[in-house]
């Protein structure tokens, strides 16, 4: 070591050190995190996340997301509004209604799932309602954030119900398939497959004991479910919206490739479920909620500008809000994949 200082020999080490590779462990990015509130406790429509999230999509993007089961889609939106999540699985028109009554800034929707109505007001097959004007004079019921509840009023201001004679008791979401069975309510809201598959799943035979009252059918033509994104994250993060999206529709990919691992990953979360009944009841989600035709042209996870004021417009009337959001103030295209990687085809 003659004629080197310690200086010089700190040096030549920590450059040796350097040569071999073996320096100190690199510094590993923090992934942003994300705390999410589902529209629903876990079920076959949300397989899209949970593949995301267990085949490693939300890392590779560089976000931490931790999911929470929701209670309602109306009520994920308010939650996320509010600050108590990131993002949620909420419904598009109580996010309408809500950006309509507030100047401040709201969540925005980032990526639409269900493109088609899913809200009904469910009866028994052996009443003798058939129509929404058989409804008046009838005790309806359902959860206080269900989003078909929450619509009631623009769908009775389109059918032109008169809802002066029409009684409505909330109860929590378990209950209200029971509550239809045994008649203590002559009518239940809710999504068609939520109440088709619960009534399944309690033993009724959805196909033959009840019939659907659907939203769709009388001119809602209304876009339901999507990833909402509260403005904080937006404005402090916009690449870990876009990271989130890019995840969720390569899980979206994913469960359309293979529904039985979509189950799977529901499964681990909820050992529990029924695993054929979650099947059927995503299927049908696919088939019912998720094919408007228009995702032949933009995809899914896009919106038909027109369509969606349309549908602002259904709203914002019906409800008799102050004034008509634009549809920037609702819905962002910007946080969107690629159009070459959207799902245009659910088979």
């Amino acid at each position: 070591m003659a004629g080197i200082n310690r200086r010089d020999f700190t040096k030549l080490t920590f450059g040796a050190v350097l040569a071999t590779g073996l320096a100190a462990p690199a510094i590993v990015k923090a992934r942003t995190p994300i705390n999410m509130i589902l529209n629903w406790r876990y079920q076959g429509p949300q397989s899209w996340f949970f593949l995301a999230q267990d085949r490693g999509y939300f890392e590779e993007e560089g976000i931490a997301v931790t999911m929470d089961q929701g209670s309602g889609s109306g009520a994920a939106v308010t939650q996320v509004a509010g600050g108590a999540y990131d993002v949620g699985f909420g419904d598009i028109n109580a996010l309408t209604q809500l950006r309509a009554q507030r100047d401040e800034d709201t969540p925005l929707g980032v990526y639409m799932l269900y493109n088609r109505p899913p809200f009904t007001v469910g009866v028994l097959s052996s009443s003798d309602i058939h129509t929404p004007q058989d409804l008046e004079g009838r005790l309806l019921g359902g959860a206080p954030n269900d989003g078909a509840l929450r619509l009631f009023p623009a769908f009775a201001s389109i059918t032109e119900l008169d809802t002066s004679t029409i009684d409505i008791t909330n109860f929590q979401p378990n209950l209200r398939e029971q509550m239809l069975r045994s008649g203590q309510v002559d009518g239940v809201f809710g999504f068609v497959n939520t109440i088709r598959f619960s009534a399944l799943l309690s033993g009724m035979n959805p196909d033959e004991d009840i019939r659907f009252i659907r939203y769709g059918d009388y001119g809602m033509d209304l876009y339901s479910n999507a990833l909402i994104a509260s403005r904080a994250l937006i404005n402090d993060h916009p690449e870990a919206v876009r990271g989130l999206v890019r995840a969720v529709n390569r899980g979206l990919i994913d469960t359309l490739a293979d529904p039985d691992a979509g189950i799977a990953a529901v499964a681990q979360r909820e050992p529990l479920i029924d695993r054929e009944v979650e099947k059927m009841r995503l299927m049908a989600t696919l088939r019912d909620e998720m094919s408007h035709p228009e995702i032949a042209d933009i995809g899914i996870g896009d919106i038909s500008p027109q369509r969606f004021a349309e549908a602002i417009d259904i709203v914002v009337a019906a409800n008799d809000l102050p004034r008509s959001p634009d549809v920037g103030e609702v819905f962002s295209r910007d946080f969107l994949p690629p159009e070459d990687e959207r799902v245009r085809d659910l088979g």
